[in-house]
């Protein structure tokens, strides 16, 4: 499974970095969740500075695509020299966003009349792009969903796991990285939130 987590200059390391370390613990099943970049090298908002695993253009032929968030969301949605470098297909491809992602994902036609979910910084940019946005952490529908909130990223990794691999391998993953002593817990919690939409 080729997974690309879209990230980009001044994003969120919670976004990029959490989505990736879960889905990663597939590896065994041929699984590879990969940092996919514009640049060679891009700077999270906090100055850490990675160096991209993938082109953006991996994207087009990854069978996951997700958009990760950060500062800089919203000039990267109208910089179609960026944009215009993705060419993403719901109908085969499992597409979600993170956050400001959701601003993306609409810039590119890929929400259409769905709602979304977003942070709180970015819900009016994503209503001025014609999207109704949820006060909730995760929607979805068919291939396409959208996560709110810095630490609602499990629940877009575990909707791609669940999605895939099974609910058995997706409560696994979970356990795995949730906290000592609330893993029943934070596993229930997290396939309470997504089941709705498996």
């Amino acid at each position: 499974m080729r997974i690309a987590v879209l990230t980009f200059e001044g994003f969120n390391e919670l976004d990029s970095f959490v989505a990736a370390g879960l889905l990663n613990r597939l590896r065994g099943q041929g699984w590879q969740a990969e940092i996919t970049a514009p640049a060679e090298f891009v700077t999270s908002m906090n100055g850490v500075r990675v160096q991209a695993q993938q082109p953006l253009e991996f994207a087009n032929e990854a069978d996951v695509v997700l958009f990760g968030s950060g500062i800089l969301t919203r000039d990267i949605a109208k910089d179609r020299a960026i944009l215009d470098r993705l060419r993403l297909d719901p109908q085969r491809q499992l597409i979600g966003s993170q956050c400001s992602g959701a601003l993306l994902m609409a810039r590119l036609g890929l929400l259409g009349n769905l709602p979304a979910c977003t942070d709180l910084t970015t819900k009016p940019w994503v209503i001025e792009a014609g999207v109704k946005v949820l006060d909730q952490p995760f929607f979805a529908s068919g291939n396409l969903a959208t996560a709110g909130g810095c630490l609602a990223s499990p629940y877009l990794a575990a909707w791609v796991i669940a999605r895939l691999a099974g609910e058995d391998a997706c409560a696994t993953a979970l356990h795995y990285v949730a906290p000592v002593g609330e893993k029943e817990a934070f596993v229930e919690r997290a396939m309470g939130v997504i089941g709705p939409y498996l």
